[in-house]
């Protein structure tokens, strides 16, 4: 491990003058191991590589309730995924860690010698992880098969509906970027949602000069522009996907190699319902169960007519939030977050789940937390606004209240990426006293990195610490490299 010597030598090496941070406590007050520390991290955080940026940083002992450093910690600043801490503190506490997603699968139709005579609906719950990951999909799909064939049901005559009226139909967040729209990590949040509502295009050579063939998935709601040429042997491939605001055309262009295997790319669906439902019908063709129908969308009836009654043929349940949100922030994901923010709307209210009901609810647990409203601007649930912004301090506050929370200690704790070993952290911090010792949420977007979160110093001080850098122009790794300098400084620290 790196000694702290080195540590500050390395700092020392980025910065040719340091700025110094408004001290919490006045310097007479401070141990000389403190003087020392705030020293160290000004070295790093006033390095001329970030003169025309903006650092805010906070570190507190949750042992002492001493500040130990502070560096424009009430500054709002953009958090990025940082915002995912909020937004699950908010659900922990309105919801609780046991919370589950569901989604029930009815009929109004008669059963007929194992034919359904109608419409399946499934009524979805906004239950996110309905996806690949552990194989969650096709656990999911077996379960729904064998419930209707245990109904008697073998064959639907019917349509399969999906209903998606548990959330409204605000699937963007406000501030997104629009050039970013087609990426899988800014998927539309729906009430029904398959594979992250990620679809894959694929894109696969030909012979040289002609078109590349390309295809996707039904029901993504997408249409193509084919501007991919297949080039000779061995040339380069590059492809680009870009769609335009207010359209569902995704421009597909570029270049691939006559010799190259298919290429894919993750883009973002339209329409969530209708590619639920299109996935759902598949599924249970695939399991035996036949549909004449079409995947559709409920549609709400123009006339004052009463909705026929349904029955309950098989409801499934999501895994339970503490599982949720440890994919949710060790792998940054943002559709997990956005989804969470409706569910809180919809728990704590009687209308559809919307962003609007979830913040509210929100600004009342922080309220009750004692946490100002100017100290935050929370505009979506996953960070990617950037219309959001926090201070450093208002993140330690909810850390520090999380973690003497019994209720909610180990629970979030076990949802934070661990230095060195897993998550977004996995290969940071690698060979220090910080890894496999902190557990931080990172923030990534355009100008912005972030890390927030926990470490244990030399002598078992649990320390709580978020760094937060905006308006920068040198490479991101550099800041990230700059921060993780920070936190192996903060696990090295002894009094």
């Amino acid at each position: 491990m790196r000694s702290a010597a080195g540590i500050c030598l390395a700092a020392l090496l980025l910065a040719s003058g340091c700025t110094h941070a408004a001290p919490t406590t006045s310097p007479a007050a401070r141990t000389h191991a403190e003087r020392s520390l705030a020293a160290d991290l000004d070295a790093i955080f006033g390095a001329r590589v970030m003169a025309q940026a903006l650092w805010g940083v906070e570190v507190k002992s949750l042992d002492t309730g001493r500040v130990l450093y502070a560096r424009n910690a009430r500054t709002l600043m953009m958090p990025a995924s940082n915002m995912k801490i909020l937004t699950l503190a908010a659900a922990a506490e309105a919801l609780g860690w046991d919370y589950r997603f569901t989604t029930t699968f009815e009929t109004s139709a008669t059963i007929d010698g194992g034919v359904l005579l109608g419409d399946l609906i499934v009524r979805g719950g906004g239950d996110p992880t309905i996806n690949t990951r552990d194989l969650r999909a096709a656990a999911f799909f077996d379960r729904v098969a064998a419930g209707l064939e245990a109904a008697g049901i073998t064959r639907i005559d019917g349509n399969v509906v999906g209903d998606d009226r548990a959330f409204d139909n605000r699937r963007l967040g406000q501030g997104w970027s629009w050039d970013y729209l087609q990426y899988g990590y800014a998927a539309p949040v729906g009430a029904l949602e398959f594979n992250e509502d990620v679809a894959t295009l694929t894109i696969r050579p030909s012979a040289p000069g002609e078109d590349a063939g390309l295809e996707l998935p039904p029901g993504t709601g997408l249409g193509l522009v084919h501007h991919v040429i297949t080039g000779p042997p061995g040339s380069p491939t590059r492809i680009e996907v870009e769609r335009q605001p207010g359209t569902n055309w995704l421009d597909v262009s570029g270049t691939v190699a006559a010799d190259a295997a298919p290429v894919q790319r993750e883009v973002a669906v339209l329409n969530p319902t209708l590619y639920f439902a299109h996935s759902l019908l598949n599924a249970l063709t695939a399991r035996g169960i036949r549909v004449r129908g079409l995947p559709v969308e409920f549609q709400q009836p123009k006339t004052l007519v009463a909705e026929p009654a349904t029955r309950t043929l098989v409801v499934a349940q999501s895994p339970p939030l503490r599982e949720i949100a440890a994919t949710m922030m060790k792998v940054s994901q943002n559709l997990y977050a956005e989804t969470l923010l409706k569910a809180i709307g919809a728990a704590t209210s009687d209308m559809p789940g919307s962003t609007e009901g979830g913040l509210a609810a929100a600004r009342g647990v922080f309220a009750a937390w004692q946490i100002q409203p100017g100290t935050y601007v929370q505009v979506d649930g996953s960070g990617l606004s950037r219309y959001d912004f926090v201070t450093p301090e208002m993140l330690i506050t909810i850390l520090e209240r999380l973690y003497k929370d019994p209720r909610h200690r180990d629970a979030f704790t076990a949802t934070l990426p661990i230095a060195g070993k897993d998550g977004t952290i996995s290969t940071r911090l690698r060979a220090t006293r910080a890894e496999a010792n902190a557990t931080a949420k990172t923030g990534s977007i355009a100008n912005v990195r972030a890390l927030s979160g926990y470490v244990r110093t030399r002598d078992g001080e649990t320390l709580a610490f978020s760094m937060l850098a905006n308006n920068f122009t040198i490479a991101p790794a550099t800041v990230n490299w700059m921060a993780d300098l920070a936190v192996e400084t903060l696990a090295n620290y002894k009094r």
